[in-house]
């Protein structure tokens, strides 16, 4: 595909995902969409929000490229609020390609970047820039709490409590340039500040509950991080492969065989699970093995529950959990593995159902990796620190890591103006307090957003968004 680069508003990209497919859509959008598709068509353009069947030609030779679906939406009725073209051509990458070279000969259009028509979008106005993120979020959703989540920031729920808390900080702040513009008006109620001293003070609550909220919604989004640890031989990478019901995982008698992190993924209660297998964790010689173990240490850290493996058929192994800093914490899960080496009714009598290197506040599973035996009881303590951790009654309103950067500073900037009103400081200091906290509530739908911020945001998303 050669896109010639002219000086051109108007671009053009592959709208659907890559791939063989029966259907593929490339999408036209900008002042000359509608002259781009005139010579593109065998018999024009359709009629505006009309789908009609068109014959698709190279406008040098006039070769037959394929038989489209074409549909033309005029701005500002489309999704960029610009003229746009969608051809629903055969989703095979010679008939995309030709396509997409076809339109380029017109030199009319040039291929667009990453999410530019949804940028595009939110600069027409079309979406403010919450609900342009949320675009990427639906398109990355695996599980239905991802779709939902994106969804109801998608539908614009979100930004309508975001705009309502600006709302609230103007109102606070006029009511302060009126102190501030008449200074020497003698007879400024104190039901003035009282009142304005209230209003922020419920924001703030509604802050501190959006902030609580935000590890929920960080779960849902990116996932909830589980790592296996223990000492070599201690059944991990078997546990790992019984609980992804798949060989995913090397297994060997070998001590040491997993030298590096294995990542699967789960889906538990609606959430998506990243379950880690690490090395096994021990003092080593070996240079690849102690860089292992140095992961699988950086793993135990960065997860948000660890799974911790005991050996009970192995006395010696059994108790060996920490190694350089990979502390076992509450709520971390210990298991007991390797019960089927003993007699069935032995297993009680053999391994204690509550070990005294256990802490009491650490949940105990024991099982068998090698035949399933106890696994579902596992499953379920996964399900139910799922539900424990990351259910909320509350909506959740931080889906990204920016939305909780900007709440943060204008629960900043809002405490220092409640100080401020309460130690009788002078309303210039604590309208200026409220002008930032506005600023950055602004900033998460993209009331004021610099063009470096748009940059980097949209520089996320794939071609054709």
């Amino acid at each position: 595909m050669h896109s010639i680069e002219v000086p051109t508003k108007t671009v053009i990209a592959l709208a659907s995902g890559k791939g063989r497919s029966g259907v593929a859509v490339i999408r036209l959008s900008g002042p000359d969409a509608l002259a781009v598709c005139d010579q593109l068509t065998q018999g024009g353009a359709p009629l505006p929000h009309r789908a009609a069947v068109r014959d698709i030609v190279s406008p040098r030779k006039g070769e037959f490229l394929d038989r489209a679906l074409v549909l033309v939406m005029p701005g500002p009725r489309s999704f960029t609020g610009e003229d746009v073209v969608e051809f629903q051509v055969h989703g095979g990458s010679a008939v995309i390609e030709s396509v997409l070279n076809a339109a380029f000969e017109t030199g009319l259009c040039r291929a667009a970047g990453p999410g530019e028509f949804t940028r595009r979008a939110f600069e027409n106005g079309k979406l403010d820039l919450a609900q342009a993120e949320a675009v990427a979020d639906l398109i990355d959703a695996e599980t239905d709490l991802q779709r939902r989540l994106a969804a109801r920031v998608y539908h614009g729920e979100a930004s309508q409590v975001f705009d309502s808390w600006r709302e609230s900080l103007l109102s606070a702040m006029s009511a302060l340039e009126a102190v501030i513009d008449f200074p020497d008006e003698a007879d400024i109620p104190q039901s003035l500040f009282d009142e304005t001293y209230s209003r922020v003070e419920q924001l703030s609550g509604q802050f501190n509950r959006a902030l609580a909220s935000a590890e929920a919604a960080r779960a849902i989004r990116d996932g909830v991080r589980v790592a296996i640890l223990g000492a070599p031989n201690a059944g991990k990478s078997s546990l790992l492969n019984r609980l992804a019901a798949r060989e995913a995982a090397i297994v060997s008698s070998t001590p040491g065989t997993t030298r590096d992190v294995i990542e699967i993924d789960l889906i538990v209660e609606g959430f998506h699970l990243a379950l880690s297998d690490t090395a096994g964790l021990r003092i080593t010689d070996d240079l690849i093995e102690r860089e292992g173990v140095r992961r699988a240490v950086r793993a135990a850290a960065a997860a948000d529950l660890r799974i911790w493996v005991e050996d009970v058929s192995d006395p010696v192994s059994t108790g060996a959990r920490v190694v350089d800093g990979a502390d076992v914490q509450a709520g971390d899960v210990f298991v007991l593995n390797k019960i089927d080496v003993f007699p069935h009714g032995d297993v009680d009598a053999c391994v204690p159902s509550n070990p005294s290197w256990v802490r009491k506040s650490n949940p105990i599973v024991r099982l068998s990796a090698q035949t399933g035996e106890g696994v579902d009881q596992l499953r379920e303590l996964l399900a139910e620190f799922i539900r424990s951790h990351y259910a909320s009654d509350e909506p959740l309103l931080v889906t990204r890591r920016r939305h909780l950067d900007l709440i943060a500073a204008a629960q900043s900037d809002v405490q220092r103006a409640l100080s401020g009103l309460r130690d009788g400081l002078g309303p210039e200091l604590v309208f200026e307090d409220l002008r930032m906290a506005a600023r950055h509530i602004g900033a998460i739908t993209g009331v004021l957003s610099s063009e470096q911020i748009l940059d980097r945001i949209f520089a996320d998303f794939c071609i054709g968004k």
